[in-house]
């Protein structure tokens, strides 16, 4: 199966506390990976370390496909909702290869490329508004046709089901679920429960990454994770709560499966 990244040995430190240790990791074509884990565990600072954002401490990030073509969705708490921008302009900002943008017939078609994402999204109507007037939902909409702009390999969202409603969620999970016959995602999430019905496999990041090749996975094989997560089903929906953290359980090695 085709690679996309591979990561190595992945050290990240922050004034010399190590908030990842020794991470290894394969993203292959077609994968849905969701990735959990507490507060503080270093999701994000996976994420970043992926994106460029932070120098590891150790190890490396092997690209198989052009860093261009990974798409990220931030949380959208992240956003400055009083930038003055339009939400067509915030998705034809997600366009990165600006070669040719001088071209009229360039722009145009980048253009007409926004607004086909806006219209899939159902938030077409809204491409003149200003990024302040949307909702939480609405704003999760364009910034996900935002990351798409380039047409992605591997679209990458950092904990996309904050600070919307469960309509909007559901709504997006199922669209990713669409996405991914065509691209690969890594999903940043703090609610198993939730997306382990959609992701294809589960990496629990707490300081170590520990992969597990399904999306099934209960609370005994979180704990041997180091993983202080608790699985909890209401009806056929389920959902997770996070449990208490002890911080000197991150000082216990773990042997974990590194890659697929």
């Amino acid at each position: 199966m085709q690679k996309l990244l591979e990561i190595k040995e992945l050290t990240v430190s922050y004034d010399h506390e190590v908030v990842l240790n020794d991470v290894n990791l394969t993203v292959h074509k077609g994968d849905f990976l969701g990735v959990i884990g507490p507060n503080g565990g270093g999701k994000t600072s996976l994420i970043k370390a992926i994106l460029g954002l932070v120098k590891p401490s150790k190890g490396q990030i092997l690209f198989h496909i052009p860093q261009t073509r990974i798409g990220y969705l931030p949380q959208i708490n992240q956003i400055d909702k009083r930038f003055p921008i339009t939400v067509l302009d915030v998705v034809r900002s997600g366009k990165t290869d600006r070669r040719s943008f001088s071209l009229f017939a360039k722009q145009t078609e980048e253009i007409a490329h926004a607004e086909s994402l806006l219209n899939e999204m159902g938030v077409w109507q809204l491409r003149h508004k200003a990024i302040g007037e949307l909702s939480g939902g609405q704003m999760q909409r364009v910034f996900l046709c935002r990351s798409l702009m380039n047409r992605p390999e591997l679209l990458i969202l950092d904990e996309p089901d904050t600070f919307v409603d469960n309509q909007f969620e559901s709504e997006l999970y199922e669209k990713l679920k669409e996405l991914n016959q065509r691209m690969a995602i890594v999903l940043v999430s703090h609610d198993v429960g939730t997306i382990s019905y959609y992701v294809k496999t589960i990496a629990c990041v707490a300081r170590e990454l520990h992969y597990h090749p399904s999306n099934i996975i209960s609370t005994t094989q979180l704990a041997s994770y180091n993983c202080p997560l608790q699985i909890i089903t209401h009806g056929d929906v389920p959902h997770t709560v996070l449990g208490l953290h002890d911080k000197h359980q991150h000082d216990h090695k773990h042997d974990h499966e590194h890659d697929h």
